[in-house]
């Protein structure tokens, strides 16, 4: 079973939509038991990165998670759900993540006063690719069904963004403003989208798709 994680942080509905209309059975849920027994974990979320820790914390899913993800069973996380994944944010102070992979959370940077070509946060389609000089494969990732060689359009709405350390673990980039930052990460079991598939169109369910796969 599929088990989408409500810790009353997301868009889970939508999400639940997006995995029934590929034929995926998912159920949502917040009981810490039904999290631990499922085959595969989706992590949502939308909004500041100290409510959604806070309330992981609080229910007691955010070591659920932890253990899940040490069972090397797939775990996906979206938006502000990857980013939770990451050792620490700094929106709104210094806030410790889970630690799945190691690296930070920061914000985009400010336009300068001569530069009104964007606005924080960034809200709409925009491009996934290839790093630049990276050896990454997109063989056996989410990404799988992608021509790197192409552009993919999915659907972002955030702030702030992924800085992982280990620059392998940068499956895809994008560029906004002045930072080109990362817009998928993977390490070993587990992957992190900060758009939304769930509405990302065809491109979005084919990501959910070779997440069902994997």
């Amino acid at each position: 079973m599929l088990t989408i994680v409500d810790y009353g942080v997301g868009n889970l509905f939508n999400i639940q939509r997006a995995f029934q209309s590929l034929g995926a059975e998912s159920t949502i849920s917040s009981d810490p038991k039904e999290i631990a027994a499922s085959e595969k974990l989706l992590l949502p979320g939308v909004g500041s990165f100290e409510a959604g820790i806070t309330a992981l914390k609080e229910s007691g899913i955010d070591e659920v998670v932890k253990e899940f993800s040490a069972s090397g069973r797939p775990l996906m996380g979206i938006c502000l759900g990857m980013q939770l994944m990451l050792s620490i944010s700094n929106e709104n102070g210094d806030w410790p993540g889970l630690g799945l992979i190691e690296g930070k959370v920061v914000r985009f940077t400010s336009p300068r006063d001569d530069q009104t070509t964007y606005k924080i946060p960034q809200i709409g389609w925009n491009s996934i690719q290839k790093p630049a000089e990276s050896e990454v494969s997109w063989d056996h990732t989410v990404l799988k069904t992608l021509d790197p060689a192409q552009s993919s359009y999915v659907y972002f709405l955030h702030s702030y963004y992924v800085i992982p350390t280990d620059k392998e673990c940068v499956v895809a980039e994008t560029e906004y403003g002045q930072d080109t930052f990362c817009s998928v990460v993977m390490k070993d079991n587990m992957v992190g989208c900060q758009f939304h598939p769930e509405r990302s169109g065809e491109v979005g369910l084919r990501i959910l798709q070779a997440f069902i796969d994997s």
